[in-house]
């Protein structure tokens, strides 16, 4: 490998990270890179790859994480609900 497909591979791999940092799945992470940085997804896909393969534990890691983040989220956004469905009904009896 040149210098050049080194130095494009760190680049992704950077931009990966950055992605990490931002908590985004492997899919919105190569569709951010695509559209942001003109990276195509067959190169962050592997390189991605390649990164779970090499710190396995983190990326198991990560993933439980963002299901947990996921359903916390999705946890929130139902009491908000409830809580706006609540506000709503008792506007409508005063």
């Amino acid at each position: 490998m040149d210098d050049s497909s080194a130095s494009y591979i760190h680049t992704v791999h950077h931009l990966i990270e950055e992605c990490l940092v931002f908590n985004m799945s492997k899919e919105e992470c190569m569709e951010a890179l695509s559209k942001h940085a003109n990276i195509k997804p067959v190169i962050t896909s592997t390189v991605w790859k390649e990164l779970e393969k090499e710190n396995r534990e983190f990326f198991e890691a990560y993933t439980k994480n963002r299901a947990e983040r996921g359903s916390g989220m999705a946890t929130r956004e139902k009491i908000q609900n409830m809580l706006s469905s609540s506000t709503t009904i008792r506007d409508c009896k005063d």
